[in-house]
């Protein structure tokens, strides 16, 4: 196969160990998480952090494996063998969105506080930009943090936290002036048990259900200064970078959920008899699944790119753009396609597919709609 191109025995050995960990410690229990609408990620996340999967790519120097991007790719190829999407979303928040700009930017206070815990998985960690009034466009923030002395003092609200009702830390961004442009949002690690941290409510979601989501308020709630991460001014270019993180996390995701489905979408119908033959043997089912599997197999192929260009220092910008805006359509085409061959039996919760039908839907809304892909794209190529 075209991964052994890429992935060593050394790599394999990590799989396998993930894959592992998956089939026995998350797969048994995922019915019971979706129907409590959470995972219990403080137990979930202790044990990972044991086996050294939640600092892949970190820095030996704060609990991390100091290993490269192709076993960060390994890892989230594996985690989405999970038997829903809410799980390995759950984990990636973790990975690739709450840490990324602390292990980037931040201080060594702020590594040794918050990203050595959170690799350790005894802190829970989640990403904190999107607000009631600002989704994609995240220039359109307003939650405000208002420099007091060795504080700044924190107003505001976020949504759609994925984390959110567990997190023991946000990686925030907010305004800090009023100033027009970029150079006026900064990016802050809160603690969650600082006086004027709220939970509103816990969110009521289509899908992703055994992922905790959460919207928040902050009234007058107090950051230490030393909880800046960086430069103040920079947070919202310190979050762009971290987004490039975030949306390649999706990546394997997307391939390895779309051929999990496709697999099981195989094996149903060639036990399902119609008109006395089993339904594989329909051309046009048939035709249909090569094309979902063709398409697959480029998105596996350009994420693989990706890597190379990160493992080159290259910026990825233009490729995990393109990487996210297909995988969001090529999810929620094995979704469609995989439920309807599934017929009447696809419509009932019970099956796997109702459940992926449900998760696949958030790919092309989370971490920057589609939409937004395609005009990132399309600035990149200078129209």
């Amino acid at each position: 196969m075209s991964q052994n191109l890429y992935f060593s025995k050394e790599h394999e050995q990590v799989r396998a160990a993930v894959r592992d960990f998956v089939n026995k410690r998350i797969n048994p229990f995922i019915d019971e998480w979706e129907e409590k609408g959470a995972a219990p990620l403080h137990a979930l996340f202790k044990e990972m952090g044991e086996l050294g999967f939640l600092g892949i790519r970190y820095d030996e120097k704060y609990g991390g494996e100091g290993l490269d991007y192709w076993y960060e790719t390994v890892m989230l190829e594996e985690i989405a063998r999970a038997r829903c999407g809410g799980v390995p979303m759950a984990i990636a928040v973790q990975t690739n969105m709450a840490t990324p700009a602390i292990a980037e930017f931040g201080s060594e206070y702020q590594k040794q506080t918050y990203l050595r815990p959170a690799i350790r998985g005894e802190m829970v960690g989640a990403i904190a930009v999107t607000e009631p009034d600002a989704g994609s466009d995240v220039a359109a923030i307003k939650t405000f943090a208002k420099r007091d002395g060795d504080s700044y003092v924190l107003n505001g609200s976020k949504t759609y936290i994925t984390n959110g009702t567990q997190a023991d830390f946000l990686t925030l961004l907010a305004r800090t002036s009023d100033a027009p442009g970029y150079h006026s949002f900064s990016l802050f690690v809160v603690p969650t048990d600082l006086p004027g941290f709220k939970i509103s409510k816990k969110l009521d979601k289509l899908g992703m259900r055994s992922s905790d989501t959460a919207e928040i308020y902050f009234d007058d709630l107090r950051i230490p200064a030393e909880n800046l991460i960086g430069r103040e001014g920079e947070g919202f270019i310190y979050q762009m970078k971290q987004f490039q993180h975030e949306r390649f996390s999706a990546l394997p995701i997307c391939y390895i959920g779309a051929e999990e489905m496709i697999n099981e979408t195989v094996t149903y119908i060639k036990g399902r008899l119609v008109f006395g033959k089993p339904l594989i043997t329909k051309q046009v089912l048939r035709h249909r699944l090569v094309d979902w599997l063709s398409e697959i197999e480029c998105l596996r192929q350009l994420t693989y790119h990706i890597v190379r260009l990160k493992m080159a220092g290259r910026d990825a910008t233009r490729e995990i753009s393109m990487g996210k805006l297909m995988g969001g359509r090529v999810l929620n085409q094995v979704a469609d396609g995989c439920l309807q061959m599934h017929g009447g039996m696809g419509f009932m919760n019970e099956m796997r597919v109702s459940r992926f039908f449900r998760d696949a839907r958030l790919i092309s809304i989370g971490a920057g709609a589609s939409e937004v892909m395609s005009d990132i794209i399309a600035k990149l190529e200078g129209f």
